[in-house]
């Protein structure tokens, strides 16, 4: 996905459309999320910095996986100028779909490889947006065609381990979230993980897993160049601010 971005920025790309290797884009996703982003520009004078897809599971549910944070503080005006055009502010969004401006790609560096698997997505849009508009709209639709119907409280095995060292990643390695986001974020997090631990037929594993991760996120994660090392030479986009 990097790599990629990477390359579309070399070609002078005014956008970039992020989406997961099992998202599916409905007719004219695209075409709304550009519509979108171009009345809202029209209307305030600001381009968003990224307009979010509403995602789908296969039957057509709203899958709860990829549920948008909503945008706290975010003043009446803004509010209701984004619900004229079908849109709601938000504050993060999936790269299940989501239309990025290549010149916020350009100001803020490319998402942080050493996040794979999880979180990369909640930490870059949260970057990019902290200071800047962004919207999700219905119009553009994409279904994402997971094996199962659910969110991120779901039992992931041996994969919590990246959802814990990764969420603590971005409370505590990133300027994505103001400090009073942090609090609000990390409370959360852990109101969530206590009740993904319960509600698993192994705990042994998710604490496992929950252990290693809160060990492992007291070192930074990696430089984009030194993860990419041999594998991608980046250019022309800086490394992202801590």
């Amino acid at each position: 996905m990097w790599a990629w971005s990477a390359q579309f920025l070399d070609h002078g790309a005014d956008h970039v459309w992020i989406m997961d290797d099992d998202t599916e884009p409905q007719p004219g996703a695209l075409r709304e999320a550009l519509d979108v982003s171009e009345a809202y520009e029209q209307e305030t004078g600001e381009a968003p910095a990224f307009i979010a897809s509403r995602v789908v599971w296969t039957d057509g549910r709203d899958h709860p996986m990829n549920r948008m944070r909503p945008r706290i503080g975010a003043s009446e005006a803004a509010r209701s100028t984004a619900a004229r055009l079908g849109a709601v502010q938000i504050r993060s969004a999936s790269f299940v779909s989501v239309l990025i401006r290549a010149d916020e790609i350009r100001r803020h560096g490319l998402p942080i490889a050493d996040y794979f698997i999880w979180n990369d997505d909640l930490e870059y849009t949260a970057r990019v947006s902290r200071r800047g508009t962004a919207l999700a709209t219905s119009a553009s639709v994409a279904s994402h065609h997971t094996k199962v119907f659910g969110d991120a409280g779901a039992d992931p095995g041996p994969r919590f381990y990246y959802e814990v060292r990764n969420k603590l990643w971005v409370y505590t390695r990133s300027n994505a979230l103001a400090p009073w986001e942090k609090v609000l974020f990390t409370g959360a997090s852990l109101r969530n993980w206590a009740k993904t631990i319960a509600a698993s037929s192994n705990r042994k594993i998710l604490l496992d897993g929950l252990f290693k991760g809160l060990r492992h996120s007291l070192k930074a994660p990696r430089s984009n160049a030194e993860v990419l090392k041999g594998i991608y030479a980046l250019r022309n986009v800086q490394e992202p601010a801590r």
